[in-house]
């Protein structure tokens, strides 16, 4: 339950997605994320990084460490769940994609 709650706060699975695509600075991944506050990137890279899943080093580049990529295969299904409901709704509307 633990992870659940973890993974289930707003924004904490886009922080991770996000790592899993290229380590970055604060900087660029509120860039990444346009509609996260700043407050909120803060509390969620210190919650990631109090429990072993991001790393930060003396340049202040966030990245995912060995647990937190072993994520990545747990995470694939849901990746692959919402491309599937993309395209359906994408059809359902007619648009091209």
């Amino acid at each position: 339950m633990a992870a659940l709650d973890l993974l289930g706060r707003r924004w904490t699975l886009r922080v991770i997605w996000e790592l899993q695509q290229e380590p970055a600075g604060f900087r660029e991944l509120r860039r990444r994320a346009d509609a996260m506050s700043s407050s909120v990137l803060t509390d969620r890279l210190r919650e990631l990084t109090d429990v072993g899943i991001v790393t930060t080093d003396a340049d202040g580049v966030y990245r995912l460490t060995e647990l937190g990529n072993a994520l990545r295969p747990s995470l694939e299904p849901l990746r692959d769940w919402a491309d599937r409901w993309s395209a359906e709704l994408s059809a359902q509307r007619g648009d091209d994609g």
